[in-house]
């Protein structure tokens, strides 16, 4: 009876163990569970910071983060992606030098640290970034900067190269053709120019950026007619106002008069730049 009775406490023991053991599993099954919430919660809260959020506020925000967690280089990624948006390029240039300096760090991390030395205006270093990253390593956003810097140092052919397989690289290629355009528009390519912005065109018809220059490429072959694109009455106006003024500055003078007559009729609103130069036109006459 005795010996039955210390089998059972044994027994009773033993479950006690294992129901205590059960409950450790659980709450560290359930410990892991909170920390992939929390790890996914963050991940979309970085997300949002980085897409959706002020800038400000997002650099705020993954300054405090990468301050409690050093050695997280996607939080040190986060500030540096910000302080672009924030429009801030000379901290960003400091914050890409960090992610660059932690294990993990990519060779995208360099694509970006060299177009943050572009935007402080720090080209030679841009380009002392881009030429330590291996040809393997093909991006749209390498090549067109590569184009940049080439572009910035008068190298035409390799400008020209450059932006061609960036283009390749995209299905979105409407900002850099248009970028690819003004630098033949800069070097008195017209033709050349002109054929891009139209080509930037037919991928955003709405980029008035490319229909301004298209006009531009087209008023210094003088040819001051308005190409035949998708246009609102206000830009319809903008275009023969940046007509005018190109013709009056090839000395196409009369033209540029009907033209700024033309864009003053044109705006829905008072177009007062245009009535401004073309008051002081008549008034030299």
């Amino acid at each position: 009876m005795q010996y039955a009775r210390l089998s059972f406490i044994c027994l009773l023991g033993s479950l006690m163990v294992l129901t205590a053991c059960e409950r450790e599993i659980d709450k560290a099954e359930v410990e892991r569970s909170l920390a992939d919430v929390n790890v996914i919660d963050e991940t979309n809260l970085n997300d949002v910071m980085l897409s959706s959020a002020d800038p400000l506020e997002a650099v705020a925000y993954f300054e405090r983060a990468s301050a409690s967690n050093p050695e997280r280089i996607d939080l040190k990624r986060g500030l540096a992606k910000s302080l672009i948006r924030a429009q801030k390029p000379r901290l960003a240039v400091q914050a890409w030098q960090q992610v660059l300096a932690l294990p993990g760090a990519t060779e995208e991390d360099r694509v970006e640290y060299a177009d943050a030395l572009i935007r402080a205006n720090e080209w030679g270093k841009a380009e002392e970034q881009l030429n330590r990253i291996p040809p393997t390593h093909e991006t749209f956003k390498r090549y067109r900067l590569e184009a940049m810097v080439a572009d910035a140092n008068k190298d035409w052919k390799k400008a020209d190269s450059f932006y061609e397989i960036a283009v390749g690289l995209t299905t979105r290629p409407s900002g850099t053709l248009n970028n690819w355009g003004f630098s033949k528009l800069t070097r008195g390519d017209y033709a050349g120019a002109e054929k891009l912005f139209a080509e930037a065109l037919t991928y955003d018809g709405a980029m008035f950026t490319a229909k301004n220059n298209l006009v531009l490429a087209r008023a210094a072959q003088r040819n001051y007619d308005l190409p035949v694109i998708p246009m609102t009455q206000v830009e319809r106006a903008q275009l023969l106002y940046t007509a005018a003024l190109s013709a009056i500055k090839q000395g196409d003078v009369n033209t540029g008069k009907s033209l700024l007559s033309q864009a003053v009729d044109t705006h829905p609103q008072y177009f007062e730049a245009a009535v401004r130069s073309l008051e002081a036109l008549e008034n030299e006459t």
